[in-house]
């Protein structure tokens, strides 16, 4: 049995962009599992963008990381040894304890899943809060119907790869992603069924996005903000509606964003714009897993992964989030 553990520790809060500075991995004592506890083995660690805004010392819906303590994050494991008899040996499971190799918690923090009905990292994307994000965002903060036509920003990230399918799925007329680079856009279309794809790197998202969707777009999924945000709202239609889960372009900024220029458009085409945070779906995970697991099995959602070899680059796979070093879910593999 493993007698220490490596854990990331934030030492500093960052100014914009997060550097290397800002973390230290530590090596401490890993405690035998007391009543009630488990010891796992992480095999699959998450990083997320909401991550970076734990960093800032500032009130939000999640609490913001300490200085030198543990960072935290969604992580898949094996259980090593239990005090628990509910979360047996061998057993894989869900949990909040990464950024570290090893970890001792409390078995009634753990869930275990079943990795005979998906792989592992599943639980970490579409089986799991990620999948839940998109599905609610979409169904229920946007209130998505057939025959609507869909704009995603970060279309090829975790979440957003994810949407496109789902609406596909749902009778979508048409599916419109966001996302960095040339060949990026085009997996958009080739891998995950997108009617078309835009490339904001390229500039002129408005102009793209009004080239793209000649029509409007009902629906808009912003995971990005700012420039996609204003784009969208140029070219929804009456009763359009927004659903607000992320805006990864402002999230290093260090001065305060400007846009949306065009907020008045909203007033005239009686638009709706609605934050949300995936918790608010919770009541309704079960018929959320009811759908998306036949879509995974059939192969008609397909979840994709990037993976990160090697704990002490956890950082780095957080960073590439924010400059398109992923598509799908970023995990790490300790």
């Amino acid at each position: 049995m493993p007698t220490t553990a490596r854990e990331f520790h934030l030492v500093s809060r960052p100014n914009g962009l997060p550097t290397a500075e800002n973390f230290r991995l530590v090596s401490r004592e890993l405690p035998e599992p007391g009543e009630g506890q488990i010891l796992v083995r992480n095999d699959l660690l998450s990083v997320d963008p909401y991550m970076r805004g734990r960093m800032n010392d500032v009130k939000s819906y999640v609490p913001p990381y300490k200085l030198d303590e543990a960072l935290d994050g969604g992580a898949v494991g094996t259980v090593l040894a239990s005090a628990d008899p509910a979360v047996p040996v061998g057993a894989t499971v869900l949990h909040n304890a990464g950024w570290r190799d090893y970890a001792v918690l409390a078995a009634k923090h753990a869930t275990v899943v079943d990795t005979g009905r998906a792989p592992a990292g599943a639980y970490l994307n579409a089986l799991g809060f990620i999948g839940l994000t998109a599905w609610g965002g979409l169904l229920i903060s946007a209130e998505f119907k057939a025959g609507d036509t869909v704009f995603v920003s970060g279309a090829a990230g975790a979440v957003g790869s994810l949407v496109g399918q789902i609406a596909k799925a749902k009778g979508a007329k048409r599916v419109i992603g966001s996302a960095g680079g040339a060949a990026k856009a085009e997996s958009l279309v080739t891998e995950f069924g997108y009617d078309a794809a835009i490339d904001y790197r390229a500039g002129d998202v408005r102009g793209q996005l009004a080239a793209a969707a000649p029509g409007g777009i009902d629906v808009y999924f912003d995971n990005v903000g700012g420039e996609h945000l204003e784009a969208a709202i140029s070219v929804l239609t009456q009763h359009g509606r927004v659903a607000l889960c992320g805006a990864i372009s402002v999230y290093n900024a260090t001065e305060a964003p400007t846009g949306p220029r065009n907020i008045a458009l909203a007033i005239g085409k009686r638009l709706t714009l609605r934050g949300f945070i995936v918790v608010d779906f919770s009541p309704r995970f079960g018929e959320f897993v009811g759908e998306m697991a036949p879509w995974l099995a059939s192969g008609q959602v397909k979840a994709a992964e990037t993976v990160v070899d090697g704990l002490e680059n956890t950082p780095d796979a957080l960073l590439a989030l924010f400059t398109g070093g992923n598509t799908g879910k970023m995990l790490v593999r300790p």
